[in-house]
């Protein structure tokens, strides 16, 4: 992707944050001599070595899992929070006019080979650290253990795995820093004036980003 170098994130920390807090990747591949684009939920998963994998799965009826060899380079796609951002935020505007609108996103590209995994051993593990993922501690949280164990047999019958071990990441975080610090501020008063929790998200990410004062 273009990559300005004042929008680069190259903190795996927080890559990684991100990919947690944006499961949903949407996995591209080529099939066929054709791109296609599938959206899936994955877990980051530490390999032991130092290494991360990303893992998910897709229906076995997805023609998908027959082109993942392991030799295939394929990108994953993880969007955070992303959000319009008005010239009208920016103090500047009253200055000489010379701003325009644009949007503030940040993003995780993820690059690596991945292999399907039909494994049964391998897809009950995965699926009860998914639950476990957005269960988490909640009271009435629910666990696989709580379906019954011929209709889960079936069920993981019917999927197959995908494990991608992580050769690159590329982090995007486009969220006004090629602004003034005023023109920042402005943006994070717009953003949370909306009153809405994705424009709330990227006021956070802005803040976290403003310029030194200069006083």
């Amino acid at each position: 992707m273009y990559l300005p170098p004042q929008f680069a994130e190259t903190r795996a920390q927080i890559l990684h944050e991100l990919i947690r807090s944006h499961p949903l990747g949407t996995l591209v591949v080529v099939a066929d001599g054709a791109l296609a684009a599938h959206h899936i939920p994955f877990l980051l998963h530490p390999n032991g070595d130092g290494t991360v994998s990303l893992r998910g799965h897709v229906a076995r009826a997805n023609p998908l899992w027959r082109h993942l060899d392991g030799a295939l380079e394929a990108l994953v796609v993880f969007h955070g929070p992303d959000a319009y951002i008005s010239p009208r935020w920016y103090p500047s505007l009253a200055i000489d006019g010379r701003v325009v609108p644009t949007w503030n996103y940040a993003v995780v590209h993820a690059y690596g080979s991945p292999r399907a995994i039909a494994d049964a051993a391998w897809l009950s593990a995965h699926l009860a650290q998914l639950v476990e993922a957005h269960e988490g501690d909640q009271p009435d949280a629910w666990r696989l253990s709580a379906a019954p164990a011929d209709y889960l047999e079936q069920m993981i019958g019917g999927i197959v795995g995908i494990e991608m071990p992580i050769a690159r990441l590329e982090g995007k975080w486009k969220v006004s820093q090629n602004r003034t610090r005023a023109d920042q501020l402005g943006v994070v008063a717009g953003l949370k004036a909306q009153g809405c929790a994705a424009a709330r998200a990227m006021a956070e990410l802005v803040e976290r980003h403003l310029k030194p004062r200069s006083d």
